[in-house]
């Protein structure tokens, strides 16, 4: 999306421009950039808002649930009356009303083989806000396949774990590098039997979001072939190198 900073567009992104990291050229990498985020709950909900703000100029949202009361403490653009309503939708909804020049696509399905393979060109990057290693490692798998940078973040109790893979580089390991899939188990990720804190999807979801920023921007440090461990209860961060293993 090419796009001409007129002074509407210098007022709303004026605090972003200023950055001398950022500056116009950057603005304007932001408006072309196009995002894909997998999971529209506790983290998708904050990467798909502060992207919006940002300026990009089209994020992709994919997931075939609908909102329920146990969403709304973390899951940030929902409220009582989207109860029951698919979560694309109302996604699509709330973020035009916040930057009516960011497109949104809506893809009201659950991630598979055969509908990601028609979707995931279209986007420069994705962002991993999924709630299960099967979505995740589908995410891995194709991102690897399609050279793309997949942003992933998973989210338990007080914790978080945020990894940045950039699959241009094949030296770089990959989420199976963490996780071994044999010895997965899925209660980690699951928010009704292990709970979790709503701010910790919140700022882990947010620190996602800066990361693809960054990516975008090409600026600062990055999390490539590392993972970010935050454990908010105890106010420990850690940045943690993996290493790449034979059959990934």
């Amino acid at each position: 999306m090419k796009k001409k900073l007129n002074k509407n567009l210098i007022e709303r992104y004026s605090r972003q421009i200023v950055l001398k990291d950022i500056g116009t050229l950057g603005q304007k990498k932001i408006f072309s950039s196009k995002i894909l985020i997998v999971g529209a709950g506790g983290l998708g909900s904050p990467v798909a808002e502060f992207l919006t703000r940002a300026g990009v100029g089209t994020i992709g949202i994919v997931d075939n649930d609908k909102i329920n009361l146990s969403n709304l403490h973390r899951q940030s653009l929902y409220g009582m009356a989207d109860i029951g309503k698919n979560k694309v939708f109302i996604v699509k909804k709330k973020l035009n009303n916040i930057n009516k020049n960011t497109k949104v696509n809506v893809y009201n399905f659950r991630l598979n083989n055969k509908n990601f393979i028609k979707i995931i060109n279209k986007y420069d990057l994705i962002v991993d806000g999924s709630d299960n290693f099967k979505t995740k490692f589908l995410l891995n798998d194709f991102c690897l396949k399609y050279k793309k940078i997949l942003i992933t973040g998973a989210i338990s109790k007080f914790d978080g774990h945020i990894f940045s893979f950039n699959f241009k580089n094949k030296k770089l390991p990959c989420l199976r590098c963490f996780f071994q899939e044999s010895e997965i188990n899925e209660d980690l990720l699951n928010c009704e039997s292990e709970g979790i804190l709503g701010t910790v999807a919140g700022i882990a979801g947010i620190i996602q979001a800066n990361e693809v920023l960054k990516k975008i921007l090409n600026i600062g440090k990055n999390l490539n072939g590392y993972i970010l461990i935050l454990d908010l209860l105890n106010l420990n961060f850690r940045k943690v190198k993996l290493n790449k293993i034979n059959n990934d």
